[in-house]
């Protein structure tokens, strides 16, 4: 019900001031006449008067006073009264005496002179009612004739208040009254200035003025807080009426980008209420800050046309299809709210200028639908990260904090920071999408952190970069240090894997001790408080000064584990330290490595017997993992690494204590790399479902035990469900295992998992000329800024300079440069067809 009050707030107000303008029939003139005496009496201070003095009424004058008459009502409405004095013969005063004195009328606040006013100026009731109000408004309303004057009042004005620029052709007339009126109310609001030199109009920036139409330009100078910065100005686009003119000023002062919180059929608007559409930008909280600045950038571009809502997904549950990142709403009653699918802020503005849009949209997006699921039924996506890019496509990513690196920029930017870290990607492939997805996570973790910059270098733009940095496979990760070798990441591309690896690679690997307190301190995890987090083990090297072999090939094995583990190393001759080492406490003798777990206060000694760095890569990788862990996507490599057989418990939630405890027992009561105990949980990993229906064909209660080799035959064993996991029953099973007297209950394929299609071939495609690929090497920014372009080029010298944001979407989108949805940044996976499959590219 409120809503619908809003909704006749407007009309009502319009039937009233439709009314005021009604003449009352039947009424007495409201024309006062007094004498000199009377009307010199009857003023009082604040009050302002209109007075004509006559000694008798000539018939030239009796047109002027039929629009004097006329003009009392709607003078009235501004607290003007209207006199008409007349002199007697004999009175000679200032006022009656002269006869060019009977020519004019003279209007009075208080007893106090403000103006006079030839009769032939004030022509008729739009005449008298602009120019008296014009005189009493010389405050509210300035005039000017120079640029120079307009920019003076502009300028003082910016950072304070808004104008209302006016430009009428001539004045008197009924703009100029509309106007007038208009100000009489937001005077104190905004500061009114009004022209009569179309030149002024043409110098505001307006295109081929007509200098026969009234112009208004509402001009947004408390926004622009510096003198240089010029003020937005937005025009109103129909003509000067006091409605109009009311209605504007209220679109302006509405606020430029309404958050939404609520469901959008109950959103009510002052945009909705003056009969102008609402457009809605969905968001998601991942993607809030690029959302608002794009609603900010339509919202300017739809001013005084329809309003801006920024309506988050996260807050209301709204039964659309997540694709979709527009809605409209229409001030019409019973009109439901369209829910589209829009690729940049043209098309939203084509929308809202042209209604009959929103069926043909519609209809192509289900046309659309129907395509997809067509090609999805005839063949499949390349993998899940393609197909989970492509569900995504919309999604907009904060690039703010990651630099964009060009071959202008690149071995600049290696020198800003003591640690650069740098993602090397194609923008049109579905690894890189989501990898850089990620990379935004790492950036936001990393905010503040001193020493450390992120940045990419799209080598689709710039293939030069990525072959002087021998890239050859996409999305590929390095840091670059000063002085130093770049360090190639090759862990999981998951944001906590990739923040771990950039802080950890920050400390020296392996860090020289020069100390036994050192040592001591490192095995206790005595790192710097922000490594806290990503410290999970340390292994220190102890060497003899003797031992140059067995300590250089340590030295390489840090270099190739660094970012995964820290490393330190002790090396000295001195013999009560290596009593130190040989004590109780460590039990070995160098060469040897000390491993300390964090949360662990034990130390494992390990004998150091191969001396090449590869060995002790190995030997340490193997020694980090877990007795009995938890099976996860993240970790699961590393154990596959091993080529052992896996003995996994399936388990519905966290294990029970029993099992855990009989589990850890079998652990570690067995020869080392024989086989690997773990377990997982369903909850945490659910593709465990899959494994088990690949496993069994359906889902066996849990929880259960399972014998797989995946690298030797396949073959599938169940634990018997009626035994309880103990550690004898396990070790008995095993053996009936190995003597062949268990029937497996499947064989998994033999088949090499491959992609279902071949791969990319990137060299081939990069070194093809295609029409938009040609087009898109057109568009090379580094940093915002523009570069220069060769001389003699005509096609790119008619391509429009853009910002690098923009660059992320131009291969896809040939056309008139917009503004993407969901921010500045490119796209997850650029257009609708992105997702294309590769016989398709």
């Amino acid at each position: 019900m409120p809503a619908q009050k809003d909704r006749w707030f407007p009309s009502f107000s319009f039937l009233l001031f439709c009314a005021s303008f009604i003449p009352m029939l039947g009424s007495t003139s409201l024309l006062q006449e007094l004498s000199p005496q009377e009307y010199f009496s009857s003023l009082q201070a604040g009050r302002a008067s209109l007075a004509y003095f006559s000694h008798n009424v000539s018939p030239g004058a009796q047109p002027f006073l039929e629009q004097i008459e006329n003009s009392v009502e709607a003078l009235q409405d501004y607290g003007i009264s209207v006199v008409k004095v007349n002199c007697p013969k004999e009175d000679v005063s200032r006022y009656c005496g002269k006869e060019n004195a009977l020519r004019k009328a003279y209007l009075f606040r208080g007893n106090m002179l403000i103006r006079e006013f030839p009769t032939d100026a004030l022509f008729d009731v739009n005449s008298i009612v602009a120019n008296v109000l014009f005189a009493l408004l010389f405050n509210e309303v300035k005039y000017v004739e120079t640029l120079t004057d307009l920019q003076n009042i502009e300028n003082a004005l910016k950072g304070r208040s808004n104008m209302v620029f006016v430009y009428v052709p001539a004045t008197g007339t009924a703009e100029h009254r509309a106007v007038m009126e208009v100000a009489f109310v937001y005077g104190t609001v905004h500061q009114f200035v009004l022209t009569t030199e179309a030149t002024l109009l043409k110098d505001t920036g307006s295109d081929e003025p007509d200098a026969s139409s009234a112009r208004l330009l509402f001009c947004h100078c408390q926004q622009a807080t510096d003198v240089a910065q010029p003020c937005r100005k937005t025009p109103l686009e129909q003509d000067l009426t006091v409605l109009n003119i009311h209605r504007h000023l209220k679109l302006m002062g509405a606020p430029l980008v309404t958050e939404v919180a609520e469901d959008p059929e109950k959103v009510s608007t002052v945009h909705l209420q003056l009969g102008l559409p609402l457009v809605f930008i969905l968001s998601q909280k991942e993607t809030y800050e690029a959302d608002r600045r794009t609603a900010e950038f339509l919202a300017w571009q739809l001013l005084g046309k329809a309003g801006v809502a920024l309506l988050s997904r996260d807050l209301v549950d709204l039964n659309v299809l997540l694709r979709s990142n527009v809605a409209l709403k229409t001030p019409d009653e019973g009109v439901p709210i369209k829910y589209l699918v829009l690729e940049d802020t043209d098309e939203v503005i084509t929308l809202v200028e042209d209604k009959s849009k929103v069926e043909q949209i519609q209809e192509d997006e289900d046309e659309e639908d129907e395509d997809e699921k067509e090609n999805d039924n005839q063949d499949v996506q390349d993998d899940q990260v393609v197909e989970a890019v492509s569900r995504d496509k919309k999604r907009e990513l904060p690039l703010e904090q990651i630099l964009t690196l060009t071959e202008e920029t690149f071995h600049s930017a290696m020198l800003k920071a003591a640690q650069t870290v740098v993602l090397f990607y194609a923008s049109w492939e579905a690894v890189s999408l989501a990898v850089l997805q990620s990379y935004t996570e790492v950036a936001d973790h990393l905010k503040g952190v001193q020493g450390v910059l992120l940045s990419r270098v799209n080598c689709w733009d710039w293939p030069g970069v990525c072959t002087t940095e021998n890239v050859t496979q996409f999305p590929t990760i390095k840091i670059y240090k000063r002085g130093e070798q770049p360090l190639m990441y090759n862990g999981m591309l998951g944001t906590e894997e990739l923040t771990s690896f950039i802080m950890l690679s920050r400390v020296s690997c392996p860090l020289k001790l020069m100390t036994i307190d050192e040592a001591e301190g490192y095995l206790r995890g005595e790192l710097p408080t922000e490594l806290s987090s990503y410290h999970h083990a340390s292994v220190l090297g102890v060497f003899s000064t003797a031992m140059s072999k067995a300590r250089e090939a340590f030295i390489e094995a840090g270099s190739i584990l660094s970012g995964h583990v820290t490393m330190g190393m002790y090396f000295e001759d001195d013999a009560l330290a290596f009593h130190f080492f040989r004590s109780r406490k460590y039990a070995v003798s160098p060469p040897a490595l000390l491993l300390a777990r964090s949360g662990d206060r034990s130390v494992e000694g390990i004998a150091l017997s191969k001396e090449s760095a590869q060995d002790i890569v190995q030997m340490i990788r193997y020694r980090l993992l877990d007795t009995f862990p938890e099976i996860t996507v993240q970790n699961l490599p590393h154990y596959l690494q091993l080529r052992k057989p896996f003995l996994i418990l399936f388990s519905d939630g966290d294990i029970g204590q029993l099992e855990s405890k009989e589990m850890l027992k079998l652990a570690k009561g067995i020869p080392q790399q024989v086989f690997i105990p773990c377990w997982l949980n369903l909850k945490n990993t659910p593709v465990g479902h899959g494994v088990l229906k690949a496993y069994f064909a359906t889902v066996p209660s849990l929880p259960v035990l399972v014998w797989v080799n995946l690298h030797a035959g396949g073959q599938v064993f169940k634990f018997p469900s009626e035994q309880s996991v103990t550690e004898t029953n396990i070790l008995s099973w095993l053996e009936k295992l190995k003597a062949g007297l268990e029937i497996p209950s499947s064989t998994l394929s033999e088949e090499d998992w491959k992609p279902p299609l071949p791969a990319y071939n990137f060299l081939q495609m990069m070194d093809t000329t295609a029409p938009e690929f040609t087009l898109r090497a057109s568009y090379r920014h580094g940093d915002g800024q523009e570069q220069q372009q060769p001389e003699g080029s005509e096609e790119k010298a008619t391509v429009r300079e853009e910002t690098p944001e923009e660059a992320g979407v131009k291969a896809e989108k040939v056309q008139s440069p917009g503004r993407d949805l969901r921010g500045t940044a490119p796209r997850l996976a650029g257009r609708e067809k992105q997702a294309k499959r590769h016989s398709e590219l």
